[in-house]
């Protein structure tokens, strides 16, 4: 059975998807007090892509932070982080 190839319509926004969390771009002071928090630098953060469909819009650069907030039955929320690279 062949595959259907994946659509690239631009009109289609990845963040508007239930299923897709909550993705913001920490301002320098709030990543400063992250990565201080934490007790890390930004290359040992886990990485996510400028070219992620979930930051299109956010104007992200590598360096940045993204804190990614997931809705869980169990849990409630959960928080993430992750440090914006290039490809």
């Amino acid at each position: 059975m062949a595959r259907k190839k994946a659509s690239t319509d631009e009109s289609f926004d990845v963040r508007e998807h239930i299923l897709v969390p909550r993705h913001e771009k920490l301002s320098k002071e709030e990543a400063a007090k992250v990565l201080e928090q934490y007790h890390t630098t930004i290359k040992e953060m886990p990485k996510i892509l400028t070219s992620d469909p979930a930051l299109r819009g956010l104007g992200v650069k590598p360096g940045d932070i993204i804190k990614i907030t997931r809705k869980s039955y169990t849990a409630g929320s959960t928080v993430f982080y992750r440090g914006v690279v290039s490809e």
